[in-house]
């Protein structure tokens, strides 16, 4: 590379393997190669073309017709959708949905050229079966199931981007074995978008073959020369290595002094400043921490104990957050993501605003989680409420007892606007649909007892309309919108709970009308009322609201302050 050659680094996505795996025993390989070529084969016997056209009209056929009266439009070949996919795999119809819509959560948002995205990624729920998935998608995605994950750890560790790298595979060597006669096209080169991330210093994120030598100035109008395979694998080994070699930390900024992934993200503005332990964005004993990396874009809440955090996209870096280790806390995270993660918090209520791609609760324990996404995955949990607006089926995995679902809760004045910039459709909602898959995660690297990898997961049970409970989110948390604002919760709650919420409120309105026309002295209303602020306690308390009560009365003390 010359002087003043701008340098491209190549890392491994981190979203295929942390929300793209599934406890599926029919997805795994151990033969590397062998089984895989006849899968193609039959995923490819069952394919269709999907066309969409410049009136978004769209269809599925058997071939390449694009003659649409003139219209300007495009084939995407070689689809296959859910009833394929459970003939070419053994799977049933309904695991064969969760393979398209968890590929769909973790495919790239660019496409061939840099050009539009898969049409999958942002399907409604009604078309994903007529649009269906691609097959060099499909056929990656099964190679990355044949990765087992290692022991996860804290991103302090040094080698943070460890804690989901793959360990081992049946593929591992094979490349050892190519022949130069094997060739790629740049069609099929694009396709390992779903692998890999390009980054150069100082520019946004660019598809591969933008990048690559070997397609970056071919022809547009003309089919680019298919490269050997071997050139293709020592391209992306040098740049691969080259990122290993140079943390982008480092190369974006790092060596002149600006923060690195070891900085912590807390400043004193960030707190409230009082004992109560409402905070945002910083805490006593756990951080916060927005890693400046550009190829990872991660923000963590970690270590958030006895406390309550709100964040907003003023102190967000990144579109992928992940709360871990918290305990007996509220967090408020009022902003658009395109993933999230909970994992190890109990005794807490979490609040995730408009996630985009995908959401994985793991190792939880009486925890409330209230999220608006397109796909949730579920595992290892236990005595946990999830009040969901989820687009695509809720996948419950692994080891889980006394798991409830419900319908959303809650809403925040920029909440609409969120979901709309990640696309997420308020007008539908599968929160009451929830698919159990294997109590075992065969991507496991942790040893099971012999006969359980074929049990099914616990899955979760509907929450009672009589104990569903809106959610409240302070109004100390608001701030000024340009846009026009959310009111009210945009998902339609279902009748039951519709008419059990009305049911509170006329019965709460009796009790006021009991309670101002009964004729007591004052000692007597006196007594009452504190009767009555002596149950609340005691409610408070049982419930675990007492930690959202602290945090509201010292907001409240220090806003009288400034003012």
């Amino acid at each position: 590379m010359t002087e003043n050659e701008v340098p491209l680094f190549l890392h491994l996505r981190r979203e295929p393997f942390e929300y793209g795996l599934l406890p599926l025993p029919n997805l795994m390989f151990t033969d590397g190669t062998a089984t895989l070529k006849g899968v193609r084969e039959k995923l490819l016997q069952n394919s269709f073309t999907y066309t969409v056209n410049n009136n978004n009209h769209s269809s599925n056929n058997d071939d390449n017709n694009n003659d649409n009266g003139g219209e300007v439009s495009r084939s995407f070949s070689m689809r296959v959708n859910a009833t394929g996919i459970a003939e070419s795999l053994q799977l049933s119809e309904d695991h064969a949905r969760v393979v398209i819509d968890t590929l769909a959560s973790v495919l790239p948002e660019h496409g061939q050229g840099g050009g539009a995205a898969d049409p999958l990624i942002h399907a409604s729920y009604v078309d994903v079966d007529s649009i269906g998935a691609d097959v060099s998608d499909l056929i990656l995605f099964l190679f990355i199931q044949t990765y087992k994950k290692l022991v996860p750890r804290t991103h302090k560790d040094a080698a943070s981007v460890a804690d989901v790298w793959p360990s081992t595979s049946a593929f591992d060597g094979i490349f050892a074995t190519l022949s130069p006669l094997q060739v790629l096209s740049s069609e099929s080169f694009e396709h390992l978008g779903l692998l890999f991330h390009v980054r150069e210093r100082g520019t946004e994120d660019r598809s591969l073959s933008q990048v690559a030598p070997f397609f970056a100035n071919s022809d547009p109008d003309m089919p680019a020369v298919p490269v050997p395979v071997p050139q293709v694998l020592d391209w992306i080994l040098e740049h691969i290595c080259a990122a290993s070699d140079n943390p982008l930390e480092k190369v974006l900024g790092g060596e002149n002094g600006s923060p690195t992934v070891g900085d912590l993200d807390i400043t004193k503005n960030d707190s409230c400043g009082s004992s109560s332990g409402c905070q945002s964005g910083a805490f006593p004993n756990g951080y916060n921490q927005q890693q400046k990396d550009a190829h990872l874009k991660l923000t963590f809440v970690e270590g958030v104990n006895k406390a309550s955090v709100m964040k907003q996209p003023s102190n967000i870096e990144g579109s992928s957050v992940k709360v871990l280790n918290c305990h007996d806390s509220v967090i408020y995270i009022l902003a658009p993501f395109n993933y999230a993660t909970v994992n190890g918090c109990s005794d807490a209520t979490i609040l995730l605003g408009a996630v985009g791609k995908a959401v994985r609760i793991e190792h939880c324990e009486r925890v409330n989680v209230i999220v608006a996404t397109m796909h949730i995955c579920i595992a290892n949990c236990r005595e946990c409420i999830f009040y969901l607006g989820v687009n695509k089926q809720p996948i419950i995995s692994g080891n889980n007892h006394n798991l409830q679902v419900a319908p959303y809760n809650t809403f925040y004045p920029d909440l609409e606007m969120h979901l709309a910039q990640v696309g997420v459709d308020r007008a539908v909602n599968l929160w009451d649909k929830p698919l159990a898959l294997g109590m075992v995660d065969p991507h496991d690297s942790l040893s099971h007892p012999a006969g359980v990898s074929d049990v099914q997961a616990e899955s979760a049970t509907v929450l009672h309309p009589d104990q569903f409970l809106s959610f409240v989110i302070p109004k100390w948390f608001e701030v000024e919108s340009k846009f026009q604002q959310t009111k009210d919760n945009p998902f339609i709650l279902p009748n039951p709970y519709m008419a059990a919420q009305q049911q509170k409120y006329n019965s709460l309105e009796d009790t006021r009308g009991s309670l101002r026309n009964t004729q007591l002295d004052d000692s007597k209303k006196r007594e009452l009322a504190s009767a009555i602020h002596g149950h609340f306690k005691d409610w408070l308390y049982a419930s675990g609201n007492i930690r959202q009560l602290y945090c509201l009365q010292s907001t409240e003390l220090d806003s009288r302050e400034i003012d």
